[in-house]
């Protein structure tokens, strides 16, 4: 495999089922084992191992993975178990949508029912990058993952391991905070596993993010707008864009 030196081979590291390689056999639902830490290149993210964690995301499980701002769980948006799992995981109250992230503009409008002038103008300026924009969501999004509003948060972060990712799995995924609902963001794997290690069988370990601030969230209506968390990209620099 080609990478750093010290980035782990999935051909050499054993799955969460107990089997090898990709050839992962046994049910997402079986015996639940510790979560298994699987080194990733940040930079030049290595074709294997994204090809064994989108097999974790087609058979319907929750993994951490890592975004430029803090560690994420990715699963399948439009597998309502799975998306069922990621409550269960971060015991995170089902009144709470849950974001969704994407490696391209396009992608975003495909998941929108409209996208406002703003929308683009946004993406345009900041994406890939830390914000998120929230939207009406398009009809074939699961009501579940919009926590019945029908509103979808979307993002799309400036990470390699997220956009191949995406790739690797032909659609997008979600990007909620790999934390325990009411405890802190996680910015490493090692931190991660300390509070979800028992709980998903996958962590993709980049280092750390270097993060200290969440995406900003910036909520639109038609042409209006407001800003529901600040975070990474001031909310100075939203207004001038929006001016």
């Amino acid at each position: 495999m080609r990478g750093c030196e010290g980035y782990g081979s999935v051909g050499q590291i054993r799955g969460a089922s107990g089997s090898l390689q990709g050839g992962v056999t046994s049910s997402p639902k079986a015996k639940k084992l510790p979560a298994e830490q699987l080194r990733i290149n940040p930079i030049n993210p290595e074709p294997d191992v994204l090809r064994y964690a989108a097999h974790f995301l087609a058979r319907g499980s929750v993994i951490a993975i890592p975004t430029d701002t803090f560690y994420g769980l990715a699963a399948d948006p439009f597998n309502l178990a799975a998306v069922d799992e990621i409550y269960r995981v971060k015991g995170r109250p089902e009144a709470r949508a849950l974001p969704i992230l994407v490696n391209s503009i396009d992608q975003a409008v495909l998941l929108s029912r409209e996208a406002p002038e703003n929308f683009l103008k946004l993406a345009q300026a900041f994406w890939p990058g830390g914000l998120t924009l929230v939207v009406t969501g398009a009809q074939r999004i699961p009501l579940k993952v919009t926590a019945g509003t029908g509103r979808i948060a979307l993002r799309w972060p400036r990470s390699e391991v997220v956009r191949l990712l995406i790739d690797e799995f032909e659609g997008p995924v979600t990007g909620t905070s790999a934390n325990i609902s009411g405890f802190p963001s996680c910015s490493s794997a090692r931190e991660v596993k300390k509070q979800l290690g028992a709980r998903v069988p996958l962590i993709l370990d980049a280092g750390e993010t270097g993060a200290t601030l969440p995406s900003t969230i910036v909520e639109l209506h038609g042409e209006d707008w407001r800003v529901g968390r600040e975070g990474a990209i001031p909310v100075g620099e939203i207004a001038r864009v929006l001016q």
